[in-house]
C-alpha cells in the first residue's frame, strides 16, 4: 500500500497594497554630545551644516604606513553640541508627527555607542524636554478640539480598531470604573511625577497644519522593551511584581515563597494586513500630552538599566513607545461618529531608543551584563546586515531575502523598510578619543543606511462626505439656541418650562367659581373662552403643520438632492476606480520597466568590468607580446653574432690543427730520422769495437789524419740525412701556437681574474693582457662591460713546481638579462730548475794506454732531440747534439 504524500498547506497571498513609484532615502541625522571634561581630547570637528570630520587620536594608527588618516561622513543634517532640543525636534521628528495626523507611519529611533546621549536625545530632562515628550505635546495641541469620547474607540486585540456608539462607550466607562480589577488610566487631574514636570515651555509648542475637522480622533500608547531578544510589555502591572510570589485571598501564597514568577515575554503575530504587532501588549487610552507621557514614565521606571564603567545608567534593552492614532469620520450630519469600521483609519508612530553598542572590556562587564551587551551588539549586527542586504537589493537589482525574523527588532519593524512609513535615525556619537574606534562602525553604518530607500506610503482614500460638517452642525445648534431664546427661552431649558411657556402664550382663562347655582355667566364664559383657546390651538396646529409639511418638503427636497449628489459621487467613484485601475496599470508597468531597467544597467555594468578586464589583459598580452618579440630578436642578433663568432672560433681551430698537424708530422719524421741515426751509429761503434777486438796486440795506434777527419764528415752528412725537417734552432724556444684572433679583438676587453691567493714567483716573463678589467673576484658588472675572461689559476705539478694555467674563456649573455662564461682556451706556464747531469767519463787503462772513451758515453755518443708536445706539462723544448770530444795530443 503506498501512503499518499502529505501536500503542504498553501501559503495565504498576501493582500496587493497600492504601491507608490516614489521612493525617500532613510533620514539619517547626526548629533554630537558635548565633552564631559573640557581639556579632554576631542576627535570630531563640524565642519559643516551637513559634513563632521574625525581626527584619529593620538597613538592611534589608521592604517599600515603609520600615517594619520582623516575622514569625513556627510549627512542630512548636523548637530553640533550647542544645539537645542527644539531645534532637534522642529528637523526630526515634527515632519513624522505630520504624517501621523494626516494617516502615515513613521518610525524614529536613536543609534550609537553607549553613553553617546540617545536616551537625553530621546527622552530630555525637566526643561529640557526631549523628542518624545515634544511629540506627545504637538498631537494633542494638534488634535485635542476633535478627539473623540473615551472608549468610543476600542482595540479588537489584533493590531485593528473598532467603533461603538456614545451609549456603550458609557457603558464601559462605567465598567471599568466600577471594576476593581481592572487598572484604572491615570488621569490628567492626578499629580504629576516630579522628575517629568515642565518637561516643555508653554512658548516651546507646536501645532500641526490641516487637520481634519470632520474626523474624530483617540491616542493608544503601548510602551515594550526588548530584552535578551525577549519581548516585554512595560505597562503591564503585572510585571512590577514579576518578583514577588502570588499570594491567595487567605493570605497563603500559592507556590513556595521560592518560586518567583518570571515575567511573561510576549510573541510577534502578523495581522490580516501582513503588518507585525506585539501580541497582549495593553494599548493605554490616553487624552491629554500629561497623561501619555505620565504612562510613559511609568513604563519607564521598569526599564532594564544598569550601572556601567562607561555609563551609570546604561540601557541594558531596545524600548519602544508606540503611538497610534486613530480617527474616524463624522456621519453626515456632522454630529456622531460614523459606525463602519472599514472607514476607520489607524496610524502609528514608534519612538525607539536603541541600546548602545558596547565592548566588554571598556565596560569592565561581568556575568549576566556580558550576556546582555552579547545581545545587545547581537541585535544591532543583524540590523546592519538587514540594512546592507536591503541597499544591495537596491542598487544591483538583486532579490536577497532580508533576514528580518533573525532579531526582534527587524523583525518588529520590517513593515517600515518594506514601504509603510517613513524611517529616520539619529545618530548619537560621543567626540572623546576613547569612543574613536567605536565611532568609526557607526558612522560607516549611518553612511550606508542613508542610501536605502524607502517606498513612499499613498495616502488613505478620502470619506464621500461633504466637507465642513462638524462646522456646519456646530452652526445649526447655535441658530436653533438663539432662535429659541428669541422665542422666548434658551437651548438648553427643560421640556416642562417649554410647554408652561406655551401655555402662557394662550388667553387666560376667566374666574371659574360658582357662587349661586343659578349663575349662567360664569360658566358660558367659562365655554368661550376654552373654545377660544381651543380655536387658538388648532391654529397652532395648523401652523405647526403647514410648518411640518414645509420642513418635510424641504427634507424630501435635500434627500433627492442627497440622492442625486450619491448617484454623481458614485460614477464619479467608479471613474475614479477604472482611472485608479489604469494608474495601477501604468505603476506596475512602470515598477516593471524599471527592474528590467536595473537589471540591463547591471548587467551593462557587469559587461564593462568584463570588456575593461578584457582590454587589459589584451594590452598587458600585447606587452609581453611585443617584449617576447624584442627578446627573440635580441636572441637571433645573440645567434647571429654567436655564429658568427664561432666561425671565427672554427676556423682559427682548424688553422691551428693545420699547423699542429704539420709540426706533430715534421716532429715524428725527424724523430724517426734521429732514431735510425742513432741506431747507425751503434751499429758502426759496434762493428769498430768488434773489429778492433779482432786485431791483436791490444789497443790499435790512433788512426791516421785522414780518418780522424773523416769524423766530422760523418758529421757533416749528418744535415744531409736530416734534410727531411728543418733543423730547429738551439737557442729558440719554441711556442705553441695561439688561436687565430678575429679582426676585431684589439677592440675586445678582458677580466682578468687574479685570486687573491695567487703567488709572485717572480719570473721574467709574465702574462700582459691589455685593455683588461683586474678583479680578485668577478661580479656581474664588470662582465658585463666585457666580452672575455682569463683566470689565473696556481697548482703544484707532479714534480713539486708550482705551475700557473690561464683559462680562457668568452663572455655570453644570457636570456634572463645576465652573463655566462664559456671556457674555450688553456695555457699552461712551468717554471723549472736547470741541473747539469754528471758526464760518466770511461776510465783510462790501467796500463796508460788511452782509449777514445768520449765516445763510450752515451750522451756524447747519442744526439738526443726533444721537443714539448701538444698538451704535455714539459716546459719549452730544447735540442741538444752531442759533439765528438778531442784530445790534446
Amino acid at each position: 500500500m503506498i501512503r499518499q504524500a502529505k501536500g503542504k498547506t498553501p501559503r495565504r497571498p498576501a493582500p496587493k497594497k497600492p504601491s507608490s513609484n516614489q521612493k525617500d532615502p532613510v533620514g539619517v541625522y547626526c548629533r554630537v554630545r558635548p565633552l564631559g571634561v573640557e581639556d579632554e581630547e576631542c576627535c570630531i570637528e563640524v565642519i559643516s551644516s551637513s559634513t563632521i570630520q574625525l581626527h584619529a587620536p593620538e597613538g592611534f594608527k589608521t592604517n599600515r604606513n603609520g600615517e594619520y588618516k582623516e575622514t569625513q561622513y556627510s549627512f542630512k543634517k548636523v548637530f553640533g553640541v550647542s544645539i537645542s532640543q527644539m531645534e532637534l525636534f522642529e528637523h526630526v521628528a515634527k515632519p513624522l508627527v505630520d504624517d501621523l495626523i494626516h494617516g502615515r507611519n513613521g518610525l524614529l529611533f536613536t543609534y550609537g555607542v553607549t553613553g553617546s546621549g540617545k536616551t537625553f536625545t530621546m527622552t530630555g530632562s525637566p526643561g529640557q524636554g526631549g523628542l518624545l515628550p515634544r511629540s506627545l505635546d504637538m498631537i494633542f495641541n494638534s488634535i485635542g478640539p476633535y478627539q473623540a469620547k473615551r472608549y468610543v474607540f476600542k482595540t479588537d486585540d489584533k493590531n485593528g480598531m473598532e467603533v461603538q456608539n456614545e451609549v456603550d462607550a458609557l457603558l464601559e466607562r462605567q465598567r471599568r470604573e466600577n471594576n476593581v480589577s481592572v487598572p484604572k488610566t491615570p488621569s490628567s487631574r492626578q499629580k504629576i511625577d516630579p522628575e517629568i514636570a515642565d518637561m516643555i515651555k508653554p512658548e516651546e509648542a507646536y501645532k500641526a497644519d490641516g487637520v481634519d475637522e470632520d474626523s474624530s480622533y483617540s491616542i493608544f500608547v503601548s510602551y515594550i522593551e526588548i530584552y535578551n531578544n525577549y519581548i516585554y510589555d512595560l505597562l503591564e502591572e503585572t510585571q512590577e511584581d514579576a518578583i514577588k510570589p502570588k499570594w491567595n485571598g487567605g493570605g497563603t501564597p500559592v507556590r513556595l515563597n521560592t518560586e518567583f514568577i518570571p515575567p511573561q515575554s510576549k510573541i510577534l503575530r502578523e495581522d490580516q494586513n501582513h503588518n507585525m504587532y506585539v501580541a497582549g501588549c495593553m494599548e493605554v487610552e490616553v487624552k491629554s500630552a500629561e497623561e501619555a507621557f505620565q504612562v510613559f514614565w511609568r513604563g519607564q521606571k521598569k526599564r532594564k538599566v544598569a550601572n556601567t564603567r562607561l555609563n551609570r545608567e546604561s540601557s541594558r534593552s531596545h524600548s519602544v513607545l508606540i503611538i497610534k492614532l486613530a480617527q474616524a469620520p463624522l456621519d453626515a450630519d456632522g454630529d456622531n461618529i460614523l459606525q463602519d469600521k472599514s472607514q476607520v483609519a489607524v496610524s502609528q508612530l514608534c519612538l525607539v531608543d536603541l541600546a548602545g553598542s558596547e565592548r566588554t572590556g571598556r565596560t569592565g562587564a561581568e556575568g549576566t551584563r556580558i550576556r546582555e551587551a552579547g545581545n545587545i551588539n547581537q541585535s544591532l549586527l543583524n540590523l546592519r546586515t538587514c540594512i546592507e542586504v536591503l541597499r544591495e537589493n537596491q542598487m544591483c537589482g538583486t532579490n536577497r531575502m532580508v533576514p528580518y525574523r533573525d532579531s526582534k527588532v527587524t523583525h518588529l519593524f520590517k513593515n517600515y523598510f518594506d514601504g509603510e512609513g517613513k524611517v529616520r535615525m539619529v545618530v548619537c556619537v560621543n567626540p572623546k578619543a576613547d569612543d574613536y574606534e567605536e565611532t568609526l562602525l557607526v558612522m560607516r553604518f549611518a553612511e550606508m543606511t542613508q542610501e536605502v530607500e524607502v517606498a513612499r506610503p499613498v495616502d488613505r482614500p478620502i470619506c464621500g462626505f461633504t466637507p465642513g460638517r462638524r462646522h456646519r452642525n456646530q452652526a445649526f445648534k447655535e441658530e436653533l439656541s438663539r432662535k429659541l431664546e428669541e422665542r422666548g427661552g434658551p437651548i438648553d431649558r427643560d421640556m416642562p418650562s417649554v410647554i408652561s411657556h406655551l401655555v402662557h402664550n394662550l388667553p387666560p382663562l376667566p374666574s371659574s367659581e360658582l357662587t349661586d347655582p343659578h349663575d349662567d355667566i360664569t360658566l358660558p364664559r367659562l365655554i368661550e373662552a376654552l373654545q377660544n383657546r381651543h380655536r387658538i390651538r388648532q391654529m397652532m396646529i395648523e401652523e405647526y403643520s403647514k410648518a411640518a409639511d414645509t420642513m418635510k418638503s424641504m427634507l424630501q427636497q435635500l434627500d433627492s438632492n442627497l440622492v442625486s449628489n450619491d448617484n454623481f459621487i458614485h460614477e464619479q467613484n467608479g471613474k475614479l476606480v477604472e482611472k485608479d485601475k489604469i494608474i495601477q496599470n501604468n505603476k506596475t508597468e512602470i515598477e516593471r520597466l524599471e527592474k528590467r531597467s536595473k537589471m540591463q544597467e547591471h548587467k551593462i555594468d557587469i559587461l564593462q568590468k568584463t570588456t575593461k578586464i578584457y582590454e587589459d589583459d589584451k594590452r598587458s598580452l600585447r606587452h609581453e607580446l611585443e617584449t617576447r618579440e624584442q627578446r627573440l630578436q635580441r636572441e637571433l642578433s645573440d645567434k647571429r653574432r654567436m655564429e658568427q663568432r664561432m666561425h671565427g672560433v672554427v676556423t682559427d681551430t682548424q688553422y691551428k690543427w693545420e699547423k699542429e698537424c704539420d709540426r706533430r708530422v715534421n716532429a715524428m719524421q725527424l724523430e724517426m730520422q734521429n732514431k735510425l741515426w742513432v741506431k747507425d751509429e751503434k751499429l758502426k761503434q759496434l762493428k769498430a769495437i768488434v773489429t778492433e777486438s779482432k786485431t791483436p796486440g791490444g789497443r790499435p795506434d790512433p788512426p791516421p789524419r785522414q780518418t780522424q777527419q773523416l769524423r766530422p764528415s760523418r758529421e757533416e752528412r749528418l744535415p744531409a740525412k736530416r734534410s727531411a725537417s728543418p733543423s730547429p734552432v738551439p737557442t729558440a724556444t719554441p711556442v705553441r701556437p695561439l688561436h687565430r684572433r678575429s679582426r676585431s679583438a684589439g677592440g675586445e676587453k678582458w677580466v682578468d681574474h687574479k685570486p687573491s691567493s695567487s703567488m709572485d714567483l717572480g719570473t721574467v716573463l709574465q702574462p700582459v693582457i691589455p685593455n683588461s678589467i683586474q678583479v680578485s673576484t668577478p661580479s656581474e658588472k664588470a662582465l658585463s662591460k666585457c666580452d672575455r675572461y682569463v683566470l689565473t689559476h696556481q697548482e703544484v705539478a707532479s714534480d713539486g713546481e708550482i705551475q700557473t694555467k690561464l683559462i680562457k674563456g668568452e663572455v655570453i649573455k644570457t636570456r634572463g638579462g645576465g652573463q655566462a662564461v664559456q671556457f674555450t682556451d688553456i695555457e699552461t706556464l712551468k717554471q723549472e730548475l736547470t741541473t747539469v747531469p754528471r758526464k760518466r767519463k770511461s776510465s783510462e787503462g790501467k796500463n796508460g794506454g788511452g782509449t777514445d772513451g768520449d765516445w763510450t758515453d752515451v750522451e756524447t755518443r747519442c744526439s738526443v732531440a726533444m721537443e714539448m708536445r701538444a698538451g704535455s706539462n714539459m716546459g719549452p723544448g730544447y735540442e741538444h747534439h752531442g759533439i765528438t770530444k778531442r784530445r790534446k795530443p
